[in-house]
């Protein structure tokens, strides 16, 4: 097994926030997501559901999602919380990071409602890249399939980089998911979990230069019982 290989596909992953039109191959996404559905679930359930849309498919989407964006019309909120009422430490110093850093290397000041908004819309277009992928799960699944899920998501990203493309998982995409619904048809019982853009980076965007730290497994990890250990 090539350790260097796997282990490059893995770090090499960033949030992508502008793509190239480089059309990507409808056989490539299929590839990509029978590998990441390899992922582990409980009793192999796999509740992981989709719709890969590109071209017309993807703008009418892209469409129904903005439109509802520009009216504030939110589709009352996620079905699922994904963010804690408040921030705390030491999440709200990394999300702050993020934020100023992607901000920084757009040109957008602090207080800047109106760039700010403009580059948040810029979520319902998959940050232009050719594929939009829509990810759902049964809303009577329970939090381990959610735990299941999370493994798929990060197949689908790193199969995507084996390939030479990059992704951006969107949480953004669960917050419209009435408007959604009517586009793809999705059933009653689905929740919108994510969105996902696929493509090749454009190398030119100065926001693809963000580049995010990872806290070492020392800062997350107790250590014991190892006969190596100092």
């Amino acid at each position: 097994m090539d350790v260097a290989s796997i282990d490059a596909a893995i770090t090499s992953r960033r949030s992508i926030r502008r793509f190239l039109p480089t059309p990507v191959a409808a056989a490539t996404v299929e590839a990509i997501l029978d590998v990441a559905a390899r992922a582990p679930s409980g009793t192999n359930m796999q509740p992981w559901r989709g719709y890969a849309t590109a071209g017309a498919a993807k703008n009418a989407l892209c469409d129904a999602v903005q439109a509802a964006f520009d009216a504030r019309e939110p589709g009352h909120g996620q079905e699922v919380q994904y963010y804690p009422d408040e921030f705390f430490e030491p999440y709200l110093a990394r999300r702050r990071a993020v934020g100023w850093g992607l901000y920084g290397l757009l040109g957008i000041a602090r207080g800047d409602a109106a760039k700010m908004q403009a580059q948040h819309r810029r979520n319902f277009q998959f940050f232009d890249a050719p594929v939009g992928l829509i990810f759902t799960i049964d809303r009577r699944l329970a939090t381990g399939s959610w735990l299941d899920y999370g493994m798929f998501l990060e197949n689908v990203m790193t199969a995507a980089r084996g390939r030479g493309l990059d992704t951006c998982a969107q949480a953004a995409w669960s917050h419209y998911h009435n408007a959604i619904r009517p586009v793809l048809g999705l059933a009653e019982e689905e929740t919108v979990v994510c969105g996902m853009a696929l493509g090749h980076a454009d190398p030119a965007a100065p926001e693809n230069a963000l580049v995010t730290s990872r806290a070492p497994s020392r800062d997350f990890m107790r250590f014991t019982g190892f006969s190596d250990q100092a």
